[in-house]
């Protein structure tokens, strides 16, 4: 977890990542368990879910200073666009039992809903609105910091 609240000018896209968790299948359906600091490298603080997204709506559009999110396509599917304003990775999320790791300092997107998605954020921390970057220049001009 970031130690300090300058770690975000150096992560990169490269920093976040697909995570498998574990499936325990059972013939009256399967259970997928996530826990603190085990299948996530951090400790749960604060959880909420997106849903009855418009079609052609997208969500996030936002970076965070110190705060790492788990997102997971609980039903449906989704994109996630990653940048870490030299580069851009998506990702597709469409099996609730794998996520992805976003972290400090890196802008994401939650994009192209299917109908009836539901999406799971677990988070870091609480909400805490000094920690978002939400103007994208901003959020460059951070970054460029780590080149001076």
């Amino acid at each position: 977890m970031a130690e300090t609240p300058q770690l975000h000018v150096t992560t990169s896209i490269d920093d976040c990542q697909l995570i498998k968790l574990e499936r325990h299948h059972h013939e009256n359906g399967n259970l997928t368990v996530v826990e603190d600091c085990n299948e996530i490298p951090f400790k749960i603080r604060r959880t909420f879910y997106l849903y009855d997204i418009p079609g052609g709506e997208s969500r996030g559009g936002h970076a965070h200073k110190t705060l790492y999110q788990f997102i997971v396509a609980i039903s449906g599917s989704f994109e996630v666009a990653v940048d870490d304003g030299k580069r851009t990775r998506v990702y597709v999320l469409n099996r609730p039992y794998e996520g992805l790791l976003v972290v400090p300092g890196v802008w994401s997107t939650l994009q192209n809903f299917s109908s009836g998605s539901v999406c799971a954020v677990l988070a870091s921390d609480v909400y805490n609105e000094s920690d978002y970057y939400r103007e994208y220049e901003e959020f460059l001009k951070s970054k460029s910091t780590a080149e001076l």
